[in-house]
């Protein structure tokens, strides 16, 4: 008897695991903890991220099913592996595509949910030099690099469905602009709106690209190019801020033209 019982435990335990590899760790949580009621629709302000590789449609035209099966699932582990290293919530996968969500459940406040999607960012642009070379070892010769948008704002976040489907996600025109932010980007690039430059630009260097029109919007939207952490840059940080009281002094040597 105890030994079936350890059996069957043991196999539930397996089971419970495949399932939890299917479902955002908001929702299995949720489901576990046997509060799916918890999981209704709200609006809260969440910073939101997508990416894909460019090229990579014409790429998997041409590859036989295995080796792009083990190209997109290595790829799509490390992704994963550093979202969930910088608490970021995958909402989900789309082909080679990722969308990511700070501030849905685990929100350390703004700033600091910002901060963190930025930096998840950067660490993916370098993971992927490192799957480049890889890559390049293996007979993949075309370059493979990521582009990335990053949006912070006011989303509806929750469960959204029928009694027999249903998908956490979140909705709203601050993740759309996310989303064209990523279209925008050229590769190996990350984009931000001005909403996530205001939060970060203290920790991470940014060259102001300008407006942009985005589709849907009838406003254009100021966007951002990440470059790096500015304790990263050294010799070659060309913005510099100040605060203390009474005094606030920022200076971007990048604009100074006399």
């Amino acid at each position: 008897q105890v030994k079936r019982l350890s059996s069957e435990h043991t196999l539930y335990k397996l089971k419970t695991y495949k399932l939890a590899r299917y479902l955002p760790p908001t929702v299995w949580k949720a489901i576990s903890e046997g509060r799916e009621q918890s999981l209704t629709t709200e609006r809260k302000r969440v910073t939101a991220f997508f990416s894909d590789i460019q090229g990579f449609s014409t790429l998997a035209e041409e590859l036989e099913a295995e080796t792009l099966t083990e190209l997109l699932n290595s790829y799509l582990t490390e992704m994963a592996r550093i979202a969930a290293k910088h608490k970021g919530t995958i909402d989900k996968f789309m082909g080679d595509a990722v969308m990511v969500i700070f501030g849905d459940a685990q929100s350390e406040g703004m700033k600091m949910d910002c901060l963190r999607c930025v930096s998840m960012a950067i660490e993916m642009r370098k993971k992927m030099q490192e799957l480049q070379a890889r890559w390049y070892n293996q007979g993949i010769k075309k370059p493979m690099l990521i582009r990335m948008g990053i949006n912070t704002g006011y989303c509806t976040v929750g469960s959204f469905g029928t009694s027999h489907y249903m998908d956490y996600t979140v909705l709203g025109t601050h993740a759309n602009i996310a989303s064209r932010l990523e279209s925008a980007a050229e590769p190996g690039e990350i984009l931000i709106s001005h909403e996530t430059w205001s939060l970060v630009k203290d920790v991470v260097m940014c060259r102001d690209q300008g407006e942009i029109n985005v589709k849907g919007l009838t406003h254009p939207v100021r966007i951002y190019q990440v470059v790096d952490f500015r304790k990263d840059l050294g010799k070659g940080q060309t913005w510099f801020e100040e605060n203390m009281t009474g005094f606030s002094m920022h200076m971007d040597l990048e604009k100074i033209r006399n």
